[in-house]
């Protein structure tokens, strides 16, 4: 992977391709986290403090030192190659701010839906509302210190995706580990939009 350094703000002459990919997934799952993360610039952050307005409404039980969320996208860009830069978008995890989802999502790529195992059932409305809209992801797991290893296939069952959906395993602090995840997210899509759109022989 190229990198072109966090201390550059522009863009080497050599990049042919912009990919916009949204990061998407339940509240408190570390979308903010992974962007932030591999992140080549300063990330654009639009967090809040967490106040009592959101006691009942937010779920806090499995993150009790969460003290800020999103409420409008995280952004950030990581330059995979000579050629090809992606452009993230992390998505606020509360139902309310799922209106966003319809300008973040137009154009992009491929979305990465990132889960935590401790609330899965937390992730069924995210995949349902990506499933509606017909867009293809990858579900990258964050492994939080006391989650719990399941076996690939065992969570592809729980989670309900196809066989050809792509689970990586990811700690969303970790650049390499982020990076990773959001590769087998691009390599994905761009196999699977070259099988649906073979080149017409001459």
């Amino acid at each position: 992977m190229v990198s072109v350094g966090s201390a550059d703000r522009y863009l080497p002459d050599t990049v042919q391709q912009a990919v916009k990919i949204p990061v998407v997934g339940a509240f408190g799952v570390g979308k903010t986290t992974l962007v932030g993360s591999v992140s080549e610039i300063a990330p654009l952050r639009t967090e809040e403090v967490m106040t009592q307005a959101g006691v009942g409404v937010d779920d806090l039980a499995a993150t009790s030192g969460k003290t800020t969320t999103t409420v409008a996208m995280d952004f950030g860009r990581i330059t995979l190659s000579p050629r090809i830069v992606l452009y993230l978008f992390g998505t606020p995890g509360q139902k309310r701010f799922w209106d966003l989802w319809e300008g973040l999502l137009e154009g992009a790529l491929g979305v990465l839906v990132v889960i935590d195992t401790r609330r899965l059932e937390d992730s069924f409305d995210v995949l349902e509302q990506l499933e509606l809209r017909r867009v293809p992801f990858a579900v990258a797991v964050n492994q939080f210190p006391d989650s719990h290893p399941y076996p690939t296939e065992e969570l592809r069952e729980a989670l309900d995706l196809l066989e050809e959906t792509p689970i990586v395993m990811c700690d969303a602090r970790d650049r390499a580990s982020s990076a990773e995840a959001l590769i087998t997210l691009v390599e994905y899509v761009m196999d699977s939009s070259a099988v649906r759109t073979p080149e017409t022989a001459s």
